[in-house]
């Protein structure tokens, strides 16, 4: 079964949300032009509420060594999640220092995006349609594909189950698809995770 993560939460009930539905991940976004940004202040708040069984994902673009870093051994986030346009070399200095998966974002928009992704010396993969915009790529692109990955981009309550049936990614990744002016909506959550749980064997 696809894994799941639901990424960009803010606020206390976002968390009681995911504790309940227990997703394998979530994502705060430290990214400042994002709507969905929050402090590191804040993630640490709303991660000491978190089901332990959740991992964070720290969602950044473009960040120093040492903002990565902080987060990662303040035990705010789990995870790293590359978003912006970091060498592979910065990839593998994330690696080294933090001790910790890193996955790292490509915008698809050709084959060749797919293959320079699978070439990448981060732990996961993520493809994209782009930075958050919340519509999906071609997913034929992907028809060759040969190494998991985390699959983001327009997913929502009534795609998703297409998306894990014809893709089988290693995970589905969700924000806007999940939310309803602006913010997250547990129904839709809900919705979400019931679709792709119900995947076909």
């Amino acid at each position: 079964m696809c894994k799941i993560k639901m990424c960009g939460l803010t606020r206390e009930e976002d968390i009681e949300a995911v504790n309940d539905i227990k997703p394998e991940f979530i994502g705060f976004v430290f990214a400042k032009k994002s709507k969905r940004y929050v402090t590191p202040e804040r993630a640490s708040e709303l991660k000491k509420l978190l089901d332990p069984s959740i991992r964070a994902v720290g969602v950044f673009v473009d960040p120093s060594l040492q903002e990565v870093y902080a987060l990662v051994s303040s035990r705010t986030i789990d995870m790293v999640q590359l978003h912006g346009n970091e060498t592979e070399d910065f990839v593998q200095e994330v690696r080294d220092k933090c001790k910790c998966p890193v996955i790292r974002a490509f915008k698809v928009r050709s084959e060749e995006d797919v293959r320079t992704a699978e070439k990448s010396c981060a732990d996961h993969i993520l493809l994209d349609s782009g930075a958050g915009t919340g519509t999906v790529f071609d997913w034929k692109l992907l028809k060759n594909i040969s190494r998991p990955c985390f699959l983001a981009g327009g997913l929502d309550p009534e795609n998703v189950s297409e998306a894990a049936n014809t893709l089988h990614p290693y995970c589905l990744d969700v924000s806007s698809g999940i939310e309803s002016n602006g913010f997250k909506d547990k129904n839709k959550m809900e919705a979400f995770a019931k679709a792709v749980r119900k995947e076909k064997k």
